[in-house]
């Protein structure tokens, strides 16, 4: 079980971080991992691209469905749970305010060439502002960071970690990785 916030309601505002870097995205399919309400599901969608927006909530994934949204439920924390997508699917892959390590991997080896991955969550130090407040759901000081040595080719785009005071007080950390491969890396010049 995890310790997250609750489900963004579908009016909340897509992360600043992830409306800079969606542009990135290329032409694809891109996968909103636990999407919640859909928010980034449906910046993606109004970008042009084909989104898959996956969660383990039903009731959130009712909040994401919309056009060019397809929407699955799965529960990729639960015992004997395999992660469901092939390698070099993904134009995009959008992650906030989640954080299961074991994904990791998963995550690098299903986007495509040229694809972007857009993470987005809470760091230790975050216990001071509320929750999540147990430790392992706290990314720590650089984790991130070593998603981008996981695999040759990967190149960060931009990282931060630190505080952030919008939408509310928090430490968090991002990134916005492109794996190497055209047309992404077209788009960086």
């Amino acid at each position: 079980m995890s310790d997250l916030l609750p489900p963004h309601p579908p009016t909340d505002a897509p992360s600043a971080w992830v409306a800079r870097f969606a542009p990135l995205i290329p032409s694809g399919e891109v996968l909103d991992l636990a999407c919640g309400g859909g928010r980034h599901a449906r910046l993606l969608a109004a970008l042009g691209r084909a989104v898959l927006a996956i969660d383990r909530d039903t009731a959130a994934l009712a909040m994401a469905a919309g056009q060019g949204i397809t929407t699955r439920q799965v529960d990729l924390e639960a015992e004997g749970a395999v992660w469901p997508f092939e390698q070099n699917r993904f134009a995009g892959i959008v992650v906030t305010n989640y954080l299961h390590r074991p994904l990791f991997p998963h995550l690098v080896r299903s986007l495509a060439a040229g694809g972007v991955l857009i993470y987005e969550t809470f760091a230790q130090g975050n216990e001071q502002f509320g929750k999540p407040s147990n430790p392992a759901f706290l990314l720590r000081h650089g984790e991130l960071l070593g998603l981008a040595s996981m695999v040759d080719g990967l190149h960060v785009v931009a990282y931060e970690d630190g505080f952030v005071g919008v939408p509310r007080p928090a430490m968090v950390q991002r990134i916005c990785l492109l794996k190497a491969g055209a047309p992404a890396e077209a788009r960086l010049a």
